[in-house]
């Protein structure tokens, strides 16, 4: 027998990392919001690799910062080990990664929620939704029934739950907990269409059946960074990671047994992760590959579990205890948890607004893995946006939308709404075109404004922010306007570095631009340079020595936000348009950009295709100006 339960502005369906960024943004925007779990001891778990950031996902946890998000700060309080990757490339594809201690951070993220305002957390298996009015209703397994003004599905990988191990397979949610079964019927008998992805996880295994004599050391970095543009005290190193390989004999061990993948035997019907695959699709796919690298992780400081990134598999249980015990190291490894496949339903992007929201169902929103992405950064970052979104529909403020040109935020969710995905979404640098300007360096400067608008970022942050801006701008001037004179010390430096030295006086920010010289280096000729933070001084040197590149590619952003700017109608017939071709109209009536920048991105519709719409739109703007 159901009965009533409450009234709620937002209810949020899920508490993985998608859920707890969407609760805590509704509800600091003043919306009353609930979030529910299927066990409030798992709030923020990571079923996969306890660990943060990553190239371009380092970037999304800093802009999710930066708008006034919580993953950045909880990632921080909880970092085991920090890496800044790709230092030995360009800035743009600098990232941060740090590995977590998984139940810290779920304890983190728990209290986080709890200590809310505006927010209530129920432990409690939805079951069913239906459109109630203009409101959703929402059915317990208890028959709880809550009222709400819109819904954010953050089902992760719960919806239709099934784990698959060898020739075993059965309905579960992630870490044994309870799949989310009734809630997939529910949403199939509402018309919201669903279809199938899987992902997988390696296993975790005891520290003291490893030989790490036998293993690479992966020290973390000396000096760490924090994601957060808060956090006052850097991170601190705690824990070694380490390096191991497979070899001939772990290949022979996973190929004899394939047909026993299901992967391979056809019982898996979802999609996998292209850029992530399990160990025994890496043999496959990359067969003239000698070796493949794993890392060593640990899962915790007070635990003895560690995560064996680069390893996940679906193979049988007695399987994977033979290919993991051919590795160098792993000889007498023992397997707490083992590995596993994991396929849920989610739905195809393309039925998305920019906004998150459901084309067809209005106050219906998705984030996270419901959305077809991957990973925990692409959710978090999915989730804040939804749960503004819905908040501001509720109070009737304009949506947050964010352009590909202010963030890698803006690119993830504009590649899911406007492309779509064949297999699970996973951020990269490549994805952006303007990769240059959304740098993480600079996360601050291009959304921080925007949090602070939304009132996200308290008086303390703003501050500290408009600080960092003033003594940079103030920096990059005095390098333009001053002068250094050639001396026997400067040049003895600048022809050890193998660039030539000066003849006459030459302008400080002249002499960074060349590529042999950094900041650093001209520290000890530079008398009147000011004591800057690291982060600033690093931010002076990277526009500087890329300024000319920096204005190109903004002018690229330019030409892409006047096409932006010119909007389609919502109720534009794309059959009626005279000169499209048959598949850009097909496209076009399925994604339903909302203006020419969409949908020049669309896939099958042709430069010719824009300008036949941009002439159709005009002429239709033409003849309603002379009714």
């Amino acid at each position: 027998m159901n009965y009533f339960a409450d009234n709620y502005d937002v209810a949020i369906i899920g508490a993985g990392h998608a859920g707890i960024e969407a609760a805590l943004v509704s509800a600091k925007l003043g919306c009353k919001s609930v979030i529910f779990t299927v066990s409030a001891d798992w709030i923020g778990n990571m079923p996969c690799n306890p660990s943060i950031g990553g190239t371009a996902k380092g970037h999304l946890v800093r802009e999710l910062d930066a708008l006034g998000g919580e993953m950045g700060k909880a990632a921080d309080a909880t970092t085991l080990q920090s890496r800044m990757l790709n230092r030995g490339k360009g800035p743009a594809v600098h990232s941060l990664r740090a590995q977590i201690d998984r139940r810290a951070y779920s304890g983190y993220m728990k209290h986080a929620v709890e200590l809310q305002k505006n927010l209530d957390v129920k432990q409690a298996e939805v079951t069913e939704i239906e459109k109630d009015g203009d409101n959703w209703k929402i059915i317990t397994r208890l028959g709880a029934t809550y009222i709400c003004r819109a819904v954010i599905l953050a089902t992760g990988t719960f919806l239709g739950g099934k784990i698959f191990v060898g020739e075993v397979n059965y309905s579960s949610g992630p870490d044994g907990q309870f799949p989310a079964d009734l809630l997939s019927d529910s949403l199939k008998k509402l018309g919201v269409p669903l279809r199938r992805f899987k992902t997988g996880t390696p296993a975790r295994v005891a520290r003291d059946s490893i030989n790490f004599e036998l293993t690479e050391e992966q020290p973390g970095d000396q000096k760490t960074v924090p994601f957060s543009f808060s956090t006052e005290e850097n991170p601190k190193n705690t824990v070694m990671c380490h390096i191991a390989y497979t070899n001939d004999e772990t290949k022979k061990v996973i190929l004899e047994n394939l047909h026993r993948s299901p992967l391979y035997a056809g019982e898996i019907e979802g999609v996998g992760p292209r850029y992530c695959p399990s160990i025994e699709d890496k043999m496959v796919r990359f067969a003239d590959k000698q070796r493949h690298q794993l890392f060593i992780e640990p899962c915790g400081a007070d635990t003895e579990e560690m995560y064996l990134q680069g390893m996940s598999s679906s193979l049988p249980e007695e399987v994977q205890i033979k290919f993991y015990r051919t590795i160098k190291g792993l000889e007498n490894v023992k397997i707490i948890r083992n590995a596993y496949a994991i396929e849920y339903d989610c739905i195809d992007p393309i039925n998305l607004q920019p906004t998150l929201e459901l084309k067809d169902f209005a106050g219906l929103y998705g984030a996270g893995q419901f959305n077809g992405s991957s990973g925990y950064e692409e959710a978090a970052v999915q989730g804040f946006m939804a749960g503004v979104n819905a908040a501001h529909k509720i109070k009737g403020l304009e949506p947050l939308v964010l352009s590909r040109a202010s963030s890698y935020i803006g690119t993830l969710i504009d590649d899911l709404v406007t492309k779509g995905c064949s297999d699970p979404y996973r951020m990269m640098t490549s994805r952006s075109e303007y990769r240059l300007l959304l740098r993480q360096d600079n996360a601050d400067e291009r959304l921080m404004p925007i949090g602070r608008e939304l009132g996200l970022i308290d008086d303390n942050a703003w501050q500290s922010f408009c600080d960092r801006v003033a003594l940079k701008e103030k920096e990059i001037e005095r390098l333009r306007t001053t002068t250094l004179p050639p001396s026997d010390e400067i040049n003895e430096m600048l022809v050890s570095r193998g660039t030539a030295p000066l003849n006459t006086g030459c302008k400080l920010d002249d002499l960074l631009r060349r590529p042999q010289l950094d900041y650093e280096c001209l520290a000890p000729f530079d008398k009147g340079r000011p004591a800057l933070p690291e982060s600033v001084a690093e931010k002076v040197e990277i526009e500087i020595k890329y300024d000319g590149y920096i204005r190109r590619q903004q002018s690229q952003v330019d030409e892409m936000l006047r096409l932006e700017k010119q909007r389609i109608p919502e109720n534009i017939d794309y059959d009626v348009v005279y000169g499209l071709r048959l598949e850009a109209k097909e496209k076009l009536n399925r994604v339903r950009p909302t203006n020419i920048g969409q949908a020049s991105r669309i896939s099958g519709v042709s430069p010719a295709d824009v300008s036949v719409l941009i002439i159709h739109l005009e002429k239709k703007r033409q003849e309603k100006a002379n009714d």
